[in-house]
């Protein structure tokens, strides 16, 4: 689910969070790093569960409708079609879903039932809905293209979801593309045949990941003091007060991928960094950034400090 882009964003968080406080840290901060990255599982389930309470709203408010004292012809034979939807109903039938969600005691939808009725009520009023309803087609693909669609264009841009969401959990507000990229991409590329596992995905792609995360974290903090001096060198004629904190941290990240990342390319990192100082700091941060690195690379590259695996690596 995770990708190493999001994964340098959540340790670049951390760092500048212990930046900002002077470095007063203790030995939880690995703790920290992986929880908040654990805290984007929780996220992905929480709108997997969103799509499954949706269709039970339905099927309520299908059964209230029948019962109406007037209740028109479309209320006492409704277009059953949503709450048979076949795409849901795979993943209501899920055991590994319905266990994950209650091992993390993930039920903001019993408590905070109001947001399904808000996500609900966009749906049955949208013309998504009605053209879905009156579409000949009835099979699994075609559900399932609907419930993509749904998920894309009434969950992912309501705002009064995403705002009760991010009171939940201030860090989510960075996560919801990534959980919503891997959410379109897990329903596109599903089937009525897919193993229960498959909607359980893993949160690190593979161990390499999960150590990456680990080791940049540990490898940034352990230095940052000698990388600080190694950026001032390189800043000398740049007043320290008008280089954002934020920078440093960024800085100070992609000097630590240099050095004790073999795998990875100078030219990798150095992109990803420029990304992270365009979205997340000043706006003539990513020329400066990009500058900076380009000079440290150069002496590193000189002096033999680089040490890459594989052809081209450097560059």
């Amino acid at each position: 689910m995770l990708n190493r882009r999001h994964i340098r964003l959540k340790i670049m968080q951390i760092i500048y969070a212990l930046e900002i406080s002077k470095f007063n840290y203790d030995n939880d901060v690995n703790k920290q790093l992986f929880k908040s990255l654990e805290d984007i599982y929780d996220l992905y389930l929480i709108l997997i569960s969103l799509l499954i309470e949706v269709q039970l709203k339905a099927e309520s408010y299908l059964k209230i409708s029948q019962k109406k004292h007037l209740a028109t012809s479309d209320d006492i034979n409704p277009n059953k079609k949503f709450i048979n939807n076949r795409m849901i109903l795979l993943l209501r039938s899920n055991k590994l879903i319905e266990g994950e969600l209650k091992k993390r005691k993930l039920n903001v939808w019993k408590l905070d039932n109001e947001y399904v009725d808000v996500v609900f009520n966009d749906l049955i009023k949208s013309d998504l809905y009605a053209d879905y309803l009156n579409d000949v087609n009835n099979d699994f693909n075609s559900d399932k293209v609907f419930i993509v669609s749904f998920f894309r264009k009434i969950v992912a841009t309501n705002e009064k979801l995403y705002n009760y969401l991010e009171d939940k959990n201030i860090t989510w507000s960075d996560d919801f593309p990534v959980v919503n990229t891997s959410i379109v991409k897990m329903l596109n590329k599903s089937s009525v045949d897919s193993p229960v596992s498959y909607f359980i995905p893993k949160l690190f792609k593979d161990s390499d990941d999960k150590t990456f995360a680990n080791d940049l974290l540990k490898f940034t903090i352990d230095n940052y003091k000698t990388y600080n001096e190694e950026i001032s060198k390189k800043t000398a004629n740049w007043d320290p007060d008008r280089i954002a904190n934020i920078d440093y941290v960024i800085l100070n990240l992609a000097i630590s991928e240099f050095l004790n990342f073999p795998t990875i390319p100078v030219k990798v990192t150095i992109n990803e960094y420029i990304e992270l100082s365009k979205e997340y700091s000043t706006p003539k941060s990513n020329v400066f950034v990009n500058g900076i690195l380009d000079a440290i690379v150069k002496d590193y590259s000189k002096n033999s400090l680089i040490i890459k695996e594989g052809r081209g690596l450097v560059e």
